[in-house]
């Protein structure tokens, strides 16, 4: 029985799309990858995704962004909430961070019926509500991957669906500090959504953050913002 209420819910969700209830990106409704573009600002987001080796905590990335209080926003999925719990409590006392999740085990959700996906998108935000008083609005997709079925449910549960227009590469070992820096200082423009990883698959992002927060967004007229600051930008480019 709740399977079929469930899916009667969706499809009102994905009718109500096709008639213009709620405005689509790239054909599809609610996904956003980035803010105002007339906003001074890019929101800086990491993943913190399960990892089968490692710490899955970059201590040096989350030292400098503390130690120079630099706006941002982790995607935390339930699973590696689960195995960080103190390092939950802390990020989520830092006033100038803003936490969002990931998924609950990090599946592929294009794979999974809609009961499925509401369960693996709902679980980390229960996590935060019942254990850390927290409650979470803002959702990516585990490998940024989602269909229909994945946007009705996160428009069903009240979140915010948030992409990204810019991607790092960051977990790439072949890439060099340079070359992610590079790729990023060349599409870094207004209202820009930047996707990196702070669960030390990404060897070079501690480098490649100070270089953006120095230098790159400053000569661009550009300064880091969490994704709601971003999203609710009145500024404009000078």
């Amino acid at each position: 029985m709740r399977r079929h209420v469930l899916r009667r819910l969706l499809i009102g969700v994905l009718l109500a799309a096709t008639h213009g209830a709620f405005a689509p990106v790239d054909g599809v409704a609610q996904v956003i990858k980035s803010g105002p573009p007339t906003c001074p600002g890019v929101a800086l987001t990491f993943d913190l995704c399960p990892v089968r080796k490692g710490s899955g905590y970059d201590q040096p990335l989350m030292d400098y962004l503390i130690s120079h209080r630099i706006p941002a926003t982790f995607f935390m999925s339930g699973k590696w909430m689960t195995k960080h719990e103190p390092e939950v409590d802390h990020l989520l006392s830092m006033e100038f961070f803003e936490v969002g999740t990931h998924g609950d085990v990090h599946a592929h959700l294009p794979m999974h019926d809609a009961d499925e996906q509401r369960t693996e998108i709902l679980g980390p935000v229960k996590v935060l509500q019942d254990h850390y008083t927290y409650t979470a609005t803002l959702f990516r997709p585990p490998y940024g991957e989602y269909n229909d079925v994945t946007v009705a449910v996160v428009q069903m549960l009240g979140l915010q669906f948030i992409q990204w227009n810019i991607e790092s590469g960051d977990p790439d070992p072949m890439l060099s500090a340079e070359q992610i820096l590079t790729r990023v200082a060349k599409q870094a423009k207004p209202g820009s959504i930047i996707v990196f990883h702070a669960n030390g698959k990404g060897k070079q992002t501690r480098q490649v953050i100070e270089q953006l927060a120095t230098k790159v967004l400053p000569q661009k007229g550009l300064k880091p913002m969490t994704v709601s600051e971003l999203l609710n930008c009145q500024s404009s480019t000078p």
